[in-house]
């Protein structure tokens, strides 16, 4: 019985370790698309789209796709860009910050990440009422068993710390 807590518990931490992983990756990526984005303007955008796309839309000058982009790109606007480069950056950096503590095992750091994922998770919510995107359902619920793994994890360090 007591070694089946310890592969819970072992599973629990590399997953938790594996989520963190994954979180980095896309919170430096998050860094890296807020960074380019500074270099994408509206009027670049639309040329990069319009370049893009102009072979399919050749075939097919109602191509859903193509024609979705082209109107995106469309709307693109400096205050667009501002707040994507504000927000990717930020988010980026913050995730970021927080794995670094996590690594470390700042026990202060676990509520703090909980608490961080809460608000992305209601923000994500919000934008998937505006855009109905698919992938922001994918992070939310990626965030959910992150808060999961990171509450467990939590409590492992915790009363690790406690039994010495």
């Amino acid at each position: 019985m007591k070694d089946t807590a310890y592969t819970k518990n072992d599973i629990v931490h590399v997953s938790f370790e594996i989520g963190l992983f994954l979180k980095g990756i896309y919170g430096f990526l998050e860094i890296l698309g807020g960074v380019l984005l500074l270099f994408l303007n509206p009027h670049r955008l639309n040329l990069l789209t319009h370049f893009l796309t102009k072979h399919e839309l050749s075939e097919d000058p109602r191509d859903i796709v193509a024609t979705y982009l082209i109107s995106l790109s469309s709307s693109f606007s400096i205050s667009t860009q501002h707040f994507a480069v504000f927000y990717l950056i930020s988010h980026g950096v913050i995730k970021c910050f927080l794995i670094f503590l996590l690594w470390r095992r700042k026990l202060f750091a676990y509520p703090l990440t909980i608490i961080s994922l809460l608000l992305f998770i209601a923000y994500q919510i919000y934008r998937y009422t505006l855009t109905r995107s698919g992938f922001l359902i994918f992070l939310t619920l990626f965030d959910i068993i992150m808060i999961v793994l990171t509450f467990l994890e939590y409590k492992r360090i915790n009363s690790a710390s406690n039994a010495q």
